[in-house]
């Protein structure tokens, strides 16, 4: 579904490199997770992968579902399917949550050829998802994230992705900021994604979120690239041990 060959990136217009050869591929219907020392890459990866501006492609390839992504603005390659999660949201004062999911979700059928989705019809849609993560109609009724905890913002994240049904989920550190129960939540709502037509690729330090949010794979990031890659017992090798060895091999 994704495939990633030889990405090379950088930022400061190409001054400072950092992934350097990546390579990776996340079937349809799997999980994947990526785990690594800070300053590694992983978030790179996400915003490369999603087009944000700043961060330029100098050498290999991103292609998704068959079709290179590299050329692609963000909002098309959010129409193709993939949605990122980020690992800090942004707050959007004046501008009404349900408003923007509904926008949104809208604007995406459009670029696809779609019919928009009715104001009754949206309103079943956005009730049906916010029960499963506990998300109230007084909070839809805010400004995107002003006045959010940590943890609401990362539910409004799993709900947006509910609601927009991407073909292929980047979870910048998710975890990042949530105690236990919102932990809990959050990966209750990533875990109603899985589906065997979509795949995930989960960012993260530490393993405890993938004792909710189970990957069939797990790949060490290092020094810009994938050093290391296994089952999900090695992620419980790097809570116990640490990243120093495959630092070093980097």
């Amino acid at each position: 579904m994704l495939d990633i060959s030889n990405l090379h990136a950088s930022v400061d217009n190409g001054e400072k490199p950092i992934l350097k050869g990546l390579d990776l591929s996340v079937p349809k219907g799997e999980v994947h997770a990526i785990m690594g020392p800070n300053g590694s890459g992983k978030s790179t990866l996400s915003y490369v992968l999603t087009g944000r501006d700043g961060y330029d492609v100098t050498e290999g390839k991103v292609s998704f579902e068959g079709e290179d992504i590299g050329d692609l603005e963000p909002e098309e390659r959010a129409a193709r399917g993939l949605y990122l999660s980020f690992q800090y949201p942004v707050e959007i004062p004046g501008v009404p949550t349900l408003t923007f999911i509904r926008e949104s979700l809208n604007a995406q059928r459009k670029a696809r050829g779609e019919e928009e989705v009715s104001a009754p019809d949206f309103m079943r849609l956005i009730r049906e998802k916010a029960a499963i993560l506990n998300v109230s109609m007084d909070m839809l009724k805010r400004p995107v994230n002003v006045g959010f905890s940590g943890g609401e913002k990362k539910r409004m994240e799993i709900l947006q992705a509910l609601v927009l049904e991407p073909r292929f989920l980047i979870l910048d550190e998710t975890d990042s900021g949530l105690d236990i129960d919102a932990l809990k939540v959050v990966s209750d709502g990533v875990n109603a994604l899985r589906s065997p037509d979509r795949a995930m690729l989960v960012i993260t330090h530490y393993q405890r979120l993938l004792d909710y949010i189970a990957p069939d794979k797990v790949h060490v990031m290092s020094a810009g690239r994938i050093v290391a890659s296994g089952g999900p017992e090695l992620a419980k090798e790097l809570e116990a041990e640490g990243y120093d060895k495959y630092v070093r091999a980097a």
